[in-house]
């Protein structure tokens, strides 16, 4: 009788129920993640356009984070005499060997429910369904700042449209669950083949150097996480200025930038919800401090709304169903994806997006906006290649986002950004523009 937890989008020790769960049932555990190579190829992201797209599922920035991050995942759990076999194949392949020769019983994993997920979820079980011995499959939420179970709504179909509407009833009926850790689990090494955690190369995505212009500089893993957390809440008490300086666009403080490692579960919500808790009593409690709590409910949103809408999110009328005349224009995208368009706002903001995987919230917005609704462009199209490129790429963030830019979501208002003047109010100086536009600085 022996556990196996899949790890998938919760790349971390501490408060993860599935590895929790594991480490509390009788036998040894084991760790496993897949770098399933149907997120590495060229794809047209299963949307129906006539445009083959210049990019595959998976970049070199994202994929190079959980490197790091597994590379982490896998130090932190040898503490505890946990091995993590990691593999460049599909979990259908490799976890039904794994099963039988460990002598797995039960299989603990994060649930998901988006329609990549979903998929590989299904090949799994067709390819355990032929063992003689099938394992339990134990899927846990665990991705959520408000656990499933505690949000006041009867069911997800009750989830409203409007994210004040939720927030408001959340803040007042919900609870913040505590956290959970296996800080006194520790067993015996298990004798297991040893494995090799892949390199970009191997991946089939290039190399690179970090640009020195990156306002997101940092490793994956939970390491990382901390030490960010570290800087930005208690060795320089940012947080406490977090709202005044959110729309910044130069530096690395000018917002917590916990995305990337929330995006891959390398920290969870609630590990930052009760950071800031603790903050709160110790150092200052403030608008600014309940705005990054706010953010998090804001990322529980779009979640629950996925869960509601399901496979909708990735269609064309969106959660709205609405229909409108979009166009499909490669020079258009070419242009748009090389910061070669006539707005030098939008230009700088990509720049940096293909320079370094990241971009501020404020640039998320006006590229959108200038895709979807200046251009009248497929805002899926748009959303892809945020999917390819983003660091801290999340479905539920990146999809609900692109639709609430584009009218199809959940603000069914004409949300189009006038970018010069945005630019004017976020970028008075222009400084910003001339970094990314490798102009001068005078």
């Amino acid at each position: 009788m022996n556990n196996l937890v899949w790890f998938r989008n919760d790349l971390r020790v501490t408060d993860n129920h599935s590895l929790k769960n594991a480490c509390d049932n009788n036998g040894e555990v084991i760790g496993v993640y897949c770098f399933d190579p149907i997120f590495y190829q060229n794809s047209n992201f299963g949307l129906d356009i006539d445009l083959d797209l210049p990019f595959g599922k998976m970049g070199k920035f994202r994929a190079q984070f959980i490197i790091e991050a597994i590379e982490d995942l896998r130090k932190q759990l040898k503490d505890h005499g946990i091995p993590l076999l990691v593999y460049y194949d599909s979990p259908a392949n490799v976890i039904p060997d794994i099963i039988k020769e460990h002598h797995i019983t039960n299989i603990f994993l994060q649930k998901e429910w988006t329609r990549d997920e979903v998929e590989q979820e299904k090949r799994l079980g067709t390819a355990l369904d032929k063992l003689e011995i099938k394992p339990k499959g134990h899927r846990i939420y665990d991705q959520f700042l408000f656990h499933p179970e505690d949000v006041p709504y009867s069911n997800f179909q009750k989830i409203p449209t409007v994210f004040t509407q939720f927030r408001k009833k959340c803040e007042k009926e919900s609870r913040v669950r505590s956290l959970v850790d296996i800080r006194n689990y520790k067993q015996e090494l298990p004798e297991v083949a040893l494995t090799t955690i892949p390199t970009l190369q191997d991946l089939g995505l290039e190399s690179f150097e970090k640009d020195h212009r990156s306002t997101f500089p940092w490793k994956g893993g939970a390491t990382a996480a901390w030490d960010r957390i570290n800087h930005y809440f208690w060795d320089t008490g940012k947080l406490q200025y977090y709202k005044k300086t959110r729309n910044g666009l130069i530096g690395i403080d000018y917002s917590s930038k916990l995305s990337a490692w929330l995006a891959i579960g390398c920290i969870s919500a609630r590990e930052i919800y009760w950071e800031v808790q603790r903050f709160e009593k110790e150092v200052k409690k403030n608008q600014d401090t309940y705005w990054l709590v706010f953010e998090l409910i804001w990322r529980d949103f779009f979640k629950y709304v996925s869960l509601k809408n399901g496979n909708n999110i990735f269609k064309l009328g969106g959660i709205l169903h609405k229909d409108y005349e979009w166009k499909t224009s490669e020079r258009e995208l070419i242009k748009w994806i090389n910061g070669e368009t006539h707005e030098r706002f939008v230009n700088a903001n990509m720049m940096e997006l293909a320079a370094t995987g990241w971009m501020s919230n404020r640039g998320r917005q006006n590229v959108a906006s200038y895709w979807s609704m200046h251009k009248e462009q497929d805002w899926r199209i748009g959303a892809a290649y945020f999917e390819h490129i983003l660091i801290d790429y999340d479905v539920h963030s990146n999809y609900g986002n692109w639709m609430y830019n584009s009218g199809v979501g959940n603000d069914p208002r004409n949300r189009t950004f006038n970018i010069q003047l945005q630019a004017s109010r976020y970028d008075s100086d222009g400084k910003y523009q001339r970094i990314w536009l490798q102009e001068e600085l005078f």
